[in-house]
């Protein structure tokens, strides 16, 4: 039985190439993999800590209800693990229990939204649209900006390292950026309205209490998916109008 065994290293260049170029090859997968991942991560850890999440989910279990559940089963569910088969650029799609239909009373068609602090700047919103991906949308429109009431609109959202504030998939991707006090400005016709925020909390697909009408005042409420890139929740941005 031997006592010692040698073994003869490679110390060619070639072996210490093919070593270099794995190494750097595991290196350069684990930082695509944190850069792909941090901003849904600390969006996440973000959004548990400093933003107000609703868990109201007022849909009652009636025909309606039904039959978008009966369509989840077809087109996948909210489930972060689903295979999710929705095209989140049609705007019906973000709160399926209150799709637009029917005709509105609105007779302006499209209006446009500036946001100083995200340098956003006379984006397009189109009046009961659908299409996300060229305009912002103003959703199940009951009311005009500058009268009492609650103004919706939807805009995309998607991993930061792909924003851009001129793309409407992209456009509200800092929305959780805004704060008390900043202020967001729509432009109708010859007038701009000054709005202020006051608040933001996150609420899940189900939850249609943001969509409602409030006639105490001129409401303005801005909606994007969250954490930015997902479908799995709903960033809500709420303003009031500012008497200048």
């Amino acid at each position: 039985m031997s006592l010692y065994t040698y073994k003869k290293k490679d110390n060619s260049p070639k072996k210490k190439a093919i070593n270099y170029f794995s190494y750097l090859a595991l290196i350069i997968g684990c930082f695509l993999l944190f850069w792909s991942f941090y901003p849904i991560i600390s969006f996440e850890l973000y959004s548990r800590l400093f933003l107000k999440k609703s868990l109201k989910t007022p849909v009652a279990d009636n025909e309606v209800n039904s039959s978008v559940k009966q369509a989840n089963s077809v087109l996948g569910v909210f489930n972060i693990f689903s295979n999710n088969l929705r095209d989140y650029t049609q705007a019906s799609l973000w709160f399926p229990s209150r799709p637009q239909t029917g005709s509105f009373s609105v007779n302006v068609k499209e209006y446009f939204l500036s946001i100083p602090k995200l340098n956003i700047s006379d984006a397009k919103v189109v009046v009961g649209g659908e299409d996300l991906t060229k305009s912002l949308i103003h959703y199940l429109p009951q009311s005009l900006p500058g009268e009492y009431g609650n103004v919706v609109i939807f805009g995309h959202s998607t991993l930061p390292q792909l924003y851009n504030q001129k793309d409407y998939k992209t456009i509200f991707t800092y929305l959780s950026s805004l704060e008390r006090g900043d202020v967001i400005i729509i432009s109708l016709g010859e007038v701009k309205y000054y709005y202020e925020v006051f608040s933001t909390s996150i609420v899940k697909p189900s939850d249609v209490s943001v969509l409602e009408q409030q006639k105490d005042g001129s409401y303005l409420t801005l909606v994007t998916c969250e954490p930015p890139g997902t479908w799995w929740e709903r960033l809500v941005v709420k303003a009031k109008l500012k008497l200048l």
